[in-house]
């Protein structure tokens, strides 16, 4: 099933810094290790997974398994 390329643009934006939208397309590692960036350094490192998730969404058409976005 198609995922919303909507969704993923809000979560990336809103919620970028702790990898939320990476979970949302099934890319469960990158996900943990945004989460994790920002939990361990206390969101002291937040901005460098933020602007991970600006890259994200400006690159990804497809979800984990390859069904493009909608």
């Amino acid at each position: 099933m198609s995922k919303s390329k909507v969704a993923f643009v809000l979560l990336g934006v809103l919620l970028g810094s702790l990898g939320i939208h990476n979970f949302y397309i099934g890319r469960t590692k990158q996900g943990v290790i945004q989460l994790l960036i920002t939990l361990l350094t206390g969101g002291v490192l937040s901005i460098v997974s933020w602007i991970w998730a600006l890259v994200d969404i400006c690159t990804i058409n497809a979800d984990a398994n390859g069904v493009p976005l909608s």
